[in-house]
């Protein structure tokens, strides 16, 4: 039977006891990040000629720093060589000029994380076991009865929740009764998509979340500027006793609520995708798509906040990979000239403002709404590349 990779995200909730040693686990991957990183920067300075120290070689060190720094003992084997790979895999990336310098790891950091390949498994209904911490508390593992893990990664968010996401191997999906229905889409900002059908699908709006992260931004920005003049105060006046921001908890908790309404902007944002997607790839056999390059259209600053609400993206990302489990057909097409050709006649009639959102063709006379005649010309450029 054939089988996909399917990532799958549950709550954690650890005890006093198993966030001491998350703690610790976070703590010492991050450590052989520092250590395997320096070791790197220091063998390049004292001799620029020596070759690259590959990832089998950091991890035949990985034994030396352990009979070094016992504490490493604690963490589970596989989630330091985890770290070894990331890190031979960035300075990969960086040899072929497609990523900048690895960078050292803060434990002031909101995000920390820690990936490990090795078993766990499902105890009960709301219980799993995980490598050196044992039986931990989780949310629902329905989703993990019929599935094999393959690899899990524990995080501590910034909204203060802990969290395991599993690459679990299941059942590939049943594919979906074809309908015999094609269409083309057009991503757009008013609304987010425009089909050739002539029905539009809205874009996501959370407004009152955003209003409320707006609100403990600024919030969070002021205490954080109030508490830094209260350090200069205080260290300027004792000499022996210093302070660090991280002693002034009043900040904390506005940045911990800022990123929880941020997190559940992007959380309600998923869920509506989601149900998008899902409901697109019931209706149509064939879907139609323009590739847009976000990073572009995003340097214009007036439409950058608005491109990035709507996902194009992640929009994408999901109509892709639904399209290949249900056994649907995903085309992608240049959307070159597709609000400026009549979809009727195919008559050329030039660029045309944003402002502009219906226009009449001065060849055949059809009056077009902007993004439903777009939608219609990207259907016929994938039909025509399907053949």
């Amino acid at each position: 039977m054939a089988q996909i990779i399917k990532g799958i995200k549950l709550r954690l909730y650890p005890n006093a006891q198993q966030r001491e040693q998350l703690w610790q686990m976070f703590g010492n991957n991050r450590f052989v990040w520092n250590q395997m990183l320096a070791m790197a920067k220091e063998r390049y300075q004292n001799n620029p000629s020596s070759h690259f120290v590959n990832e089998y070689g950091m991890n035949y060190l990985l034994k030396v720093l352990k009979q070094e720094y016992p504490f490493l003992r604690e963490s589970d084997a596989t989630s330091l060589q985890v770290v070894d790979h990331n890190l031979a895999q960035a300075f990969k990336m960086l040899f072929r000029h497609q990523g900048g310098y690895p960078r050292f790891k803060s434990r002031r950091s909101t995000r920390q994380a820690y990936t490990g390949r090795s078993i766990c498994r499902v105890l009960a209904k709301r219980r799993v076991r995980l490598p050196k911490l044992g039986s931990i508390r989780t949310s629902k593992t329905a989703l993990l009865a019929n599935g094999k893990i393959k690899c899990y990664t524990v995080c501590l968010e910034p909204t203060g929740r802990y969290y395991l996401s599993l690459q679990v191997a299941v059942a590939a999906p049943k594919h979906l009764s074809k309908t015999g229905k094609t269409v083309g889409i057009d991503v757009g900002i008013t609304d987010l998509a425009i089909s050739s059908d002539g029905i539009k699908y809205g874009t996501f709006n959370a407004r009152w979340a955003e209003k409320q992260a707006t609100k403990w931004q600024s919030k969070y920005a002021k205490r954080k500027y109030q508490a830094m003049v209260a350090i200069r105060q205080w260290n300027h006046n004792h000499k022996t006793v210093k302070k660090e921001l991280s002693d002034y908890r009043n900040w904390q908790r506005a940045r911990q609520q800022k990123a929880r309404y941020q997190a559940k902007i992007a959380n309600q944002r998923k869920d509506y995708l989601h149900k998008l997607t899902t409901s697109l790839v019931k209706q149509y056999d064939v879907i139609v798509i323009e590739d847009l390059k976000t990073k572009n259209l995003r340097e214009n600053h007036c439409l950058a906040k608005a491109i990035a609400n709507a996902s194009w993206y992640q929009f994408r990302t999901m109509l892709a990979y639904k399209c290949a489990w249900y056994g649907k057909r995903l085309v992608v097409v240049k959307p070159n000239y597709t609000s400026q050709i009549c979809s009727h006649c195919g008559y050329h009639s030039g660029p045309k403002p944003l402002q502009i959102r219906e226009w009449t063709c001065p060849s055949c006379g059809t009056h077009h709404d902007r993004d439903i005649n777009a939608a219609v010309n990207i259907l016929h450029q994938g039909l025509k590349a399907v053949g």
